[in-house]
């Protein structure tokens, strides 16, 4: 991975993606704080979440907001959440881990903190966990892996389908 202070771009691989993921994991449960639910962003928080999950023996739930859309996804635009949040059971309630991939204008965790504790008059708190932290955004995360002072844009290794078609496989596996 490239210098996380520059200000050009970052370029990340799976597997330093999954250590990234593995080290925030750390960085949560040495915090010693304990949340009682784990609600992440898609599409970003998606995998995040979802290895959160598996290691803390809790359900996921999964919150779609969108402000990313033009550009191949490079361009902000409004916020959107959804209406619903996915869950297999109950409400969201108590301690909430709110997880995304990262923090950059800042506007998306402000947006949805403020959505959430609306929404649900039964959660306690609300701590947010990214793996990168932009210092140019508006709010700092409470727990966070990579702190970055430029302002690069991260090419995350699932970003290759944002360019591609199913038809494009399909010639591609031909």
């Amino acid at each position: 991975m490239s210098n996380p202070q520059a200000t050009q771009d970052i370029w990340v691989d799976w597997e330093t993606y999954h250590q990234l993921i593995e080290r925030l994991i750390v960085v949560v449960d040495q915090s010693g704080w304990k949340f009682d639910q784990i609600l992440c962003l898609a599409r970003g928080g998606l995998r995040v979440g979802d290895v959160f999950s598996r290691v803390f023996k809790l359900p996921l739930a999964i919150l779609s907001t969108s402000s990313y859309r033009e550009n191949l996804g490079q361009t902000q635009g409004a916020l959107e959440i959804a209406s619903f949040i996915t869950m297999t059971h109950g409400t969201l309630n108590g301690r909430v881990l709110l997880l995304d991939d990262l923090v950059d204008s800042g506007e998306t965790l402000i947006g949805v903190k403020q959505h959430l504790l609306r929404t649900y008059p039964s959660i306690d708190s609300i701590k947010t966990g990214v793996l990168w932290y932009k210092t140019c955004s508006q709010v700092a995360p409470d727990f966070f892996v990579e702190k970055l002072s430029g302002n690069p844009w991260i090419h995350q290794p699932f970003e290759r389908y944002d360019a591609l078609s199913a038809q494009d496989l399909a010639e591609k596996r031909v």
